[in-house]
């Protein structure tokens, strides 16, 4: 049995109010960007895809998935502060959903946006949707229409071990996983780009518009004087009735996706791994409550027993040792459906938080209970009576204990996420399966004010041992630029830009892009617990 948890809100204070109206219009922001950066376009790119009877990247994924499924988009502000804003999106859409009753993760190009050419995050955010199906063993449709590389930028997004050539070394190893891939070819596969629909299981190629070569037609051009159409080089009929490189021809957009989805039909239905689950009930607390519970500044500190209870099914939630480390909240609860063991910061964490934060995901790993972070952290204690405690080892503990967790985990940033607790509590570099970002979230080595002042005492000593007694003026003309540029540089804007998470949601959403989450990791088997030496 759970308690249901007792929530000490008033949504009639002045406080809930004040944060009420400061959330909205951050999920306002959010959703205009969000907006902007999906359908957005100068009318001359839909008049181009129009002329070439392309149909918009959002409309073929909409017919491509089973009517009135969910669909969890990922990453929809990736490199919306690079580029000038010209790479919406990362000029690629991916996420997971459900085609001809089968989970399986999207990755479509945007023609839309330079031809759909690639900048160097939209590789990156197709590598990341690739680590995705492999970590969660999901089938791939790529829907591929792309320019190719962005040329400018051509020494950014080849050469590197996590450039371009990994999109094809992760198709390569899903095929060895034996992880199935379709490619819908809509447009022109350029250069690697080529090799997308060469290494899926299955390709279908539009006839017209479709084409498949190493090197279009300026190149060969170029390269051997020879003048040749795409068509002729690598288009439809070529690659489905001569090289087979492709195995079916389409004569329309509709009629291709039609294909897609008998041939997704064929793939057989993975077995779920097995954990506790029970019938999927709606929280107890209306979820539109969380916009009066997160303050509307980051120091203000709230009870995150308050954002788990309309996170979790029924409100219900057992807190383990609920008396100690109490910086740290732990305990079980059900999300759609789905047992799972959070872990939300309620302050710093101390010796003994984490101390219970690396017993408890022992627990749970022990159990096969998969993991969700709650982040809202400034780090692990410091001060000399904490390190005489031994906080960096206890800290190391709790770092080592998570890493090593082989259940799923989930991260959610909900405030702020700060210094090394950012790593204990499953931050990017700890292969969480998903990590999910609210609006409001701010991330860093350090906090702003943190920053500046440490950077100041830093110069301060410089001065003064050169004999020099600083300014007021001078001091702040250090802490300015150090402040303006981490408001940029932590915010969930710039975080979400780099592909520091998997996507800013609105917080309401959070119940349900963890249920999405949760389902598609449990394709994969958990394996036994393991863990590397501790320093007792």
């Amino acid at each position: 049995m759970m308690r249901r948890i007792e929530s000490r809100i008033d949504p009639h204070s002045a406080d809930f109010k004040r944060f009420r109206e400061a959330n909205l219009e951050r999920v306002d922001e959010f959703r205009h960007r969000q907006e902007e950066a999906r359908f957005e376009r100068p009318q001359r790119d839909f008049d181009r895809l129009a002329h070439h009877g392309k149909h918009f990247v959002r409309d073929r994924i909409k017919q491509l998935l089973d009517p009135g499924t969910p669909f969890l988009e990922l990453s929809s502000l990736a490199a919306n502060s690079e580029y000038d804003g010209d790479s919406k999106g990362g000029s690629v859409v991916t996420g997971i959903g459900i085609v001809s009753g089968r989970e399986v993760i999207v990755r479509a190009d945007d023609p839309s946006i330079k031809g759909g050419a690639w900048y160097p995050l939209t590789v990156k955010k197709n590598i990341r949707c690739l680590d995705i199906a492999i970590e969660n063993r999901l089938p791939v449709v790529h829907i591929c229409d792309s320019a190719g590389g962005f040329l400018p930028l051509q020494a950014e997004l080849f050469a590197d071990r996590v450039s371009a050539g990994r999109i094809f070394r992760n198709q390569a190893i899903l095929s060895k996983m034996g992880i199935p891939q379709l490619s819908l070819v809509f447009g022109q596969c350029t250069a690697g780009g080529a090799y997308i629909p060469s290494l899926s299981d299955y390709a279908v190629i539009l006839r017209g518009n479709g084409g498949i070569f190493l090197g279009g037609p300026p190149l060969v051009k170029a390269a051997t004087g020879e003048i040749v159409d795409a068509d002729t080089l690598g288009g439809a009929d070529v690659h489905t009735q001569v090289s087979g490189v492709a195995d079916y021809a389409a004569n329309s957009e509709e009629e291709a996706i039609l294909l897609g989805r008998e041939i997704v039909s064929q793939w057989t239905r993975p077995e779920k791994t097995s954990i506790e689950r029970r019938e999927p009930e709606a929280p107890h607390y209306d979820p539109e409550e969380l916009y009066g519970i997160i303050p509307d500044d980051i120091k203000i500190q709230f009870d995150m027993r308050e954002v788990i209870a309309r996170v979790v099914d029924g409100s219900y939630f057992h807190e383990y040792q609920p008396d100690y480390g109490t910086s740290l909240v732990c305990g079980y609860a059900y999300i759609w459906g789905h047992k799972v063991g959070l872990l939300a910061n309620n302050g710093v964490l101390f010796n003994d938080s984490s101390l219970k934060g690396a017993h408890f995901i022992e627990l749970c790993d022990k159990n096969r209970t998969p993991l969700v972070f709650l982040q809202n952290i400034t780090g692990f204690m410091v001060g000399r009576e904490y390190e005489a405690r031994g906080i960096c080892k206890d800290g190391a503990k709790f770092i080592m204990v998570q890493a090593g967790a082989s259940v799923p985990k989930f991260t959610v940033m909900v405030n702020g996420s700060f210094g090394a607790g950012n790593y204990g509590m499953c931050g990017r570099a700890f292969d969480g399966r998903f990590i999910f970002t609210w609006p409001n979230h701010q991330i860093g080595i350090m906090g702003a004010e943190q920053a500046a002042n440490t950077l100041a005492d830093v110069k301060i000593r410089q001065l003064e041992r050169a004999g020099q007694t600083p300014s007021s003026e001078e001091i702040e003309a250090i802490r300015g630029p150090v402040i303006e540029s981490y408001a940029r540089e932590s915010s969930a804007y710039y975080a979400t830009s780099q592909l520091w998470d998997d996507g800013i949601i609105d917080p309401v959403d959070t119940r349900n892009a963890l249920g999405v989450a949760i389902s598609a990791s449990l394709n994969t088997p958990i394996e036994e617990p393991s863990y590397g030496v501790l320093r007792l």
